[in-house]
């Protein structure tokens, strides 16, 4: 830890002194229908051209986001207040014919539960009412299906599934989900869980069921189309593995087929001031909408710390602390998340890359994050157009401090890039028809073009800036200092061309430079048209 407090010291030491130089600074794979479409033709480096004139039409305001301070201790309280306190009924129940459970007895799945049972699979069924544990521990009264095994902590023993009218409460508790038995939540009506701890639990050791095989049994959280998850200053941990919707937590709408029948509107979830570690997924969802994730921190989780997935939008993703997961990124938004928030958050020492918008997330706006020490690059965009970049900090990641891939009108405001192991911003060219990716479902355009504006490239091992041939760059009050190659500041290619005029209309006379294609039409350059 002091080792990371020094390095991120000299990190921020670094931004404060570079900044105020600024004025002066020179120059994924899925499965199925695989269809190999070949990338748009790219224009040439000489049939660029290069225009100086005023950065005024690339003025942008600062962008504005939600405020957090709705999500809060008394919201959610309120929240629990305003459910209607009913008498609790619950029931231990075979698992067929239950929504909620529809997933895990389907297609072989249900197999799973008759080993660790020795019987036909079955659940504990929070019918209906304002229920709490100690509620389901009375109305269950069966302890080879529950127990309490110390003050305010329960063993559970069986999937536990909350129905649609229900609301289930855990306050100042400890719940253990039995790794041998099976055990796993499954949210199809209300929960809160308030100041306790929701853990995985191997009975074997007597301890938590610490990750082994991606392919292994752990206990999961999933709350399903229609639900209302509230986590509120809890732990979650040691949870989730590579099956569906059994990641760790996940809130997810039933599939297309199931929900024709129960009509579900989109799932709902505020997490706040929580802590999840040692999850196979920190966060998951498919198909959710306004979910909150604010104040929280994501530690040591497997392949992913946040990963909002499939079509969700509106989402706040902000103030949060994301570092150690093992195989790849800190926090992703991944196929079609949009109009989402990625706000305030720290994200670092992270497998592959901080942070990544990927495979045609849109209209999002990613800001004000600190992301550094990481193996990949600070921020990714891959196939994501649209999307606004504002007031970042990349530090000392292994990669780039922006990588821009395949994605156009991608606005970079303000940020600064620093000590990164390749370039501070990179656009890139890249041609994903060798790969696996299904085009029907993954289009993507073969292109690159943003507008690059304040802030400060400094210190980045291959330079402050460099992209594949661009649809359009726009570049203006861009500081660039401290280079780290002997032969200095440098470009390559396009921008490479016109070398002396960006340094000269950046440094000398403080002017925007426009750098574009003369004309391309149908993928082939004709002369631009006056």
């Amino acid at each position: 830890m002091k080792i990371l407090e020094t390095r991120w010291a000299f990190c921020l030491l670094t931004t404060v002194l570079i900044l105020p130089l600024n004025a002066l600074a020179a120059a994924s794979a899925d499965d199925g229908n695989v269809v190999n479409a070949p990338p748009a033709i790219a224009p040439l480096e000489e049939d660029y051209g290069i225009e100086i004139k005023s950065g005024e039409e690339l003025y942008l305001p600062e962008p504005e986001v939600p405020d957090v301070s709705g999500y809060s201790r008394d919201a959610i309280e309120a929240k629990l207040a305003g459910r209607q306190d009913s008498a609790p009924n619950v029931t231990v129940e075979r698992m067929g014919g239950v929504s909620a459970l529809g997933d895990f007895v389907d297609e072989g799945r249900a197999r799973e539960w008759v080993i660790r049972q020795f019987s036909h699979p079955q659940a504990i069924m929070v019918n209906s009412g304002k229920v709490t544990l100690e509620d389901v521990y009375r109305q269950v009264n069966d302890r080879r299906y529950m127990e309490q095994v110390g003050d305010g902590t329960y063993i559970i023993r069986l999937p536990l599934a909350v129905k649609q009218e229900a609301t289930l409460v855990l306050r100042d508790e400890t719940l253990r989900l039995s790794e041998e038995r099976g055990s796993f939540i499954a949210n199809d009506g209300w929960l809160f869980a308030i100041d306790s701890k929701i853990i995985g639990w191997r009975e074997e050791a007597n301890g938590p069921a610490t990750f082994q095989k991606k392919g292994n049994f752990r206990p999961f959280y999933v709350g399903w189309g229609g639900s209302e998850n509230f986590i509120l200053g809890t732990t979650m941990a040691n949870l989730g593995y590579l099956q569906s919707k059994s990641y760790g937590f996940t809130v997810a709408q039933y599939s297309e087929y199931d929900n024709a029948r129960l009509q579900r509107s989109a799932p709902h979830a505020w997490l706040v001031e929580s802590t999840f570690e040692d999850l196979y997924y920190g966060f998951y969802c498919y198909e959710a909408e306004d979910v909150a994730i604010v104040d929280n921190v994501y530690r040591d989780n497997i392949v992913y710390g946040i990963d909002p997935h499939d079509y969700s939008s509106r989402l706040l993703i902000a103030n949060n602390e994301v570092y150690g997961t093992r195989e790849k990124h800190g926090i992703i938004i991944s196929r079609e998340v949009n109009n989402s928030w990625i706000v305030g958050n720290r994200s670092y020492d992270n497998g592959l890359s901080g942070i990544v918008l990927d495979r045609q997330s849109s209209n999002n706006v990613v800001a004000n994050n600190v992301s550094y020490d990481n193996q990949g690059d600070g921020i990714g965009l891959y196939e994501s157009p649209d999307n606004l970049l504002w007031g970042n900090r990349l530090m000392n990641n292994l990669r780039n401090g922006i990588r821009v891939r395949n994605s156009s009108n991608v606005n970079v405001y303000h940020n600064v890039a620093v000590l990164n192991g390749t370039w501070g911003i990179y656009g890139q060219l890249k041609d994903l028809s060798a790969t696996d990716r299904n085009f029907k479902e993954d289009f993507y355009s073969y292109e690159v073009s943003m507008n690059v504006v304040g802030g400060e490239l400094a210190s980045n091992a291959s330079g402050p800036l460099s992209t594949d041939n661009p649809a359009y760059i726009a570049i203006y009050d861009v500081g660039m200092r401290f280079p780290r190659s002997d032969v200095g500041i440098h470009f390559e290619g396009v921008l490479g061309k016109y070398q002396m005029q960006i340094f000269d209309a950046l440094r000398n006379q403080g002017r925007a430079v426009f750098i574009e294609p003369t004309a391309v039409v149908s993928g082939q350059v004709t002369q631009a048209e006056n």
